[in-house]
């Protein structure tokens, strides 16, 4: 995070979920998941995502694990909340447990079923904001079918009316296009706009001028090094990283996918 203008930047990874023999979350192998981000210099932590298998988890794993990532970060990092939901009920319960821990930042997927349409998404959104006017949101846009897909000019509206969507996670394929209408049309409450896809876009999205990105943990101590080549001016260094992670990657989309 960029602490003096308050913004999100850099690798902001997505917990997984990890779970022992019997099936169970391990809270122990979660505090090593933790441990390892922090060693690799991480900008923030994010969980529960895609990447955490969160439709697997009841609401009561998910406070569990929320609860240790944010016990053993302790406030290192900052730790972005992941509270998407069928419903803004379920959503706002998640945020409010988020805010029971003291953390202020929460994710958000549009779901499927609310459409794509501005007014339908305005509202599931705008319930959510009214219940939890203290909280920051990170709408996140994932393409479908398991995302809303929701377009640009959507998504400007959303943000234009709704001051607490001080971010968007663009992962719509590829994502580049869309990042560059959210810069240049969104209002000045959108802080940033983050990329995602498991950083498979991730020198592009930053080229675009996302502010940061939420890949996956598994290399994210690579994540990390290209993040800082790049921020530090030497893009071919970036590259040079980049194209070592790409069979990994090409892997991942195929088995996540």
């Amino acid at each position: 995070m960029d602490q003096k203008k308050g913004v999100l930047t850099g690798i902001l990874p997505v917990l997984p979920t990890p779970f022992d023999g019997k099936g169970d979350v391990d809270v122990q192998a979660m505090r090593g998941l933790v441990g390892f981000a922090l060693k690799a210099n991480v900008d923030g932590i994010v969980f529960p995502g895609f990447a955490s298998e969160v439709s697997q988890l009841s609401g009561d794993e998910r406070q569990l694990l929320l609860k240790t990532v944010t016990d053993e970060t302790a406030g290192r990092v900052p730790i972005i909340a992941g509270a998407s939901a069928v419903t803004p009920s379920e959503v706002i319960a998640h945020g409010s447990f988020a805010l029971s821990l003291g953390l202020h930042q929460i994710m958000v997927q549009s779901p499927v079923s609310v459409g794509n349409e501005l007014g339908a998404v305005l509202a599931f959104f705008g319930e959510v904001v009214s219940a939890l006017p203290e909280i920051e949101i990170i709408l996140q846009n994932a393409p479908a079918p398991r995302g809303a897909d929701l377009s640009p000019e959507v998504i400007t509206g959303i943000c234009n009316e709704l001051q607490q969507v001080a971010y968007v996670k663009e992962e719509t394929l590829p994502a580049g296009p869309a990042i560059s209408h959210l810069i240049e049309n969104g209002p000045e409450t959108l802080k940033g706009v983050i990329g995602g896809g498991g950083g498979r876009f991730i020198l592009d999205e930053y080229a675009r001028g996302a502010c940061a990105a939420m890949p996956a943990l598994e290399i994210v101590d690579l994540h990390v090094q290209m993040d800082q080549a790049w921020r530090a001016g030497s893009s071919e260094k970036a590259r040079s990283i980049y194209v070592r992670t790409l069979p990994l990657l090409a892997l991942q989309s195929i088995y996540r996918m």
